[in-house]
């Protein structure tokens, strides 16, 4: 039974990225901030377009964009966005015609993810509560999902696997 343990690790994980939303230049165990970004091969372009804010706290494990090959028009899911730098990159990238929904489970994160979306003038993102394992958008209404590590957290690889299928067109 997983059940506890996946309760216990779910609190640290959001207690952690509540940690990297409210203070992002603390040193944590793992890359996050400017740094990480360039070495995972973000665009200088993107980074410095973005909320300083957004930069300072990302956290993910690689580049998203780098073969996502995103489209004017297309709607795109960013689950587990963060503090929505990767949000506000591919909002960039689909246009004013397109659409990014993104999902994260920490309230920190997503508070910080929508004042960041404000600040770069980003318009045509948003930004809901919910797990990765029952993705809060209806069936069938994305065209293109990225990530950038959660899905490593998920007790439940198979569900949000299931999941991303549902949505997805």
């Amino acid at each position: 039974d997983t059940e506890p343990l996946e309760g216990v690790i779910k609190g640290e994980v959001l207690r952690m990225y509540h940690e990297v939303a409210t203070n992002p230049r603390k040193e944590f165990h793992f890359y996050h901030g400017r740094t990480a970004a360039q070495m995972f091969g973000y665009e200088s372009e993107w980074l410095d377009r973005a909320p300083a804010g957004a930069v300072d706290s990302f956290a993910g494990v690689g580049n998203p964009h780098a073969r996502s090959r995103l489209a004017p028009g297309q709607s795109v899911l960013d689950l587990g966005s963060g503090a929505g730098l990767d949000s506000i990159i591919a909002a960039r990238q689909v246009g004013a015609e397109g659409r990014v929904t993104g999902v994260d489970l920490n309230p920190e994160m997503l508070f910080r993810a929508r004042q960041h979306a404000a600040q770069a003038g980003i318009a045509n993102a948003e930004f809901r509560e919910g797990r990765m394992e029952d993705i809060p958008v209806p069936d069938a209404t994305i065209d293109v999902a990225i990530s950038n590590g959660v899905i490593n957290l998920s007790f439940r690889k198979r569900r949000v696997i299931e999941d991303l299928h549902r949505v997805v067109r």
